[in-house]
């Protein structure tokens, strides 16, 4: 089966974004033109898989960077053409966590980068997230979409290494238990 592996930034309270979706504050700490690891995160996936925030924040920020394919798992959009410009790039799908996992895993894929809150929170509950790269924005939003919702049971994770970056970003990647 396919794995789950999320990189993700939240604000040091714990946002991904502002109530309305917006990430300004994310952009405006990424002005020291670091990496802070997603090109050696991005090598080893194959396929993307994003909530329907996620793919409307990416959309609204010009250019479309991934050079993964995109799935788009929403019900809103899955009846719904693909852009022209993200033709072959970009799917929409309105399955399943699981169901979309075994399809990716028939056509293929090895390791799928899962991006979005509610998508990240979906598959955690699922048990299908291996690792997650978090890294903290030194920014309080005090309300905002959180990354990590109401949880229905505890999900036990394994710190494996944090790193601080010049621009005050701290990263700390973790396991999870399974």
């Amino acid at each position: 089966m396919v794995t789950g592996h999320v990189f993700i930034a939240t604000s040091l309270d714990g946002f991904i974004a502002r109530e309305n979706g917006d990430i300004d504050w994310l952009l405006e700490h990424d002005q020291a033109g670091e990496d802070h690891g997603y090109d050696d995160f991005i090598r080893d996936i194959d396929v993307i898989v994003m909530g329907r925030g996620t793919y409307e924040a990416v959309r609204s920020m010009g250019e479309w960077f991934y050079t993964r394919p995109v799935v788009v798992l929403s019900e809103q959009l899955a009846s719904q053409e693909v852009p022209y410009e993200l033709t072959g790039k970009v799917r929409f799908s309105d399955k399943s966590p699981s169901s979309m996992m075994e399809m990716l895993t028939s056509e293929g894929a090895q390791r799928a980068y899962v991006d979005g809150g509610r998508i990240i929170q979906s598959f955690l509950e699922l048990d299908m997230i291996n690792d997650m790269v978090i890294t903290r924005v030194p920014i309080l939003l005090g309300t905002g979409r959180p990354l990590f919702g109401g949880r229905q049971r505890d999900v036990a994770l394994a710190h494996k290494d944090t790193r601080a970056f010049p621009s005050g970003l701290v990263q700390s990647r973790y396991e999870v238990m399974k």
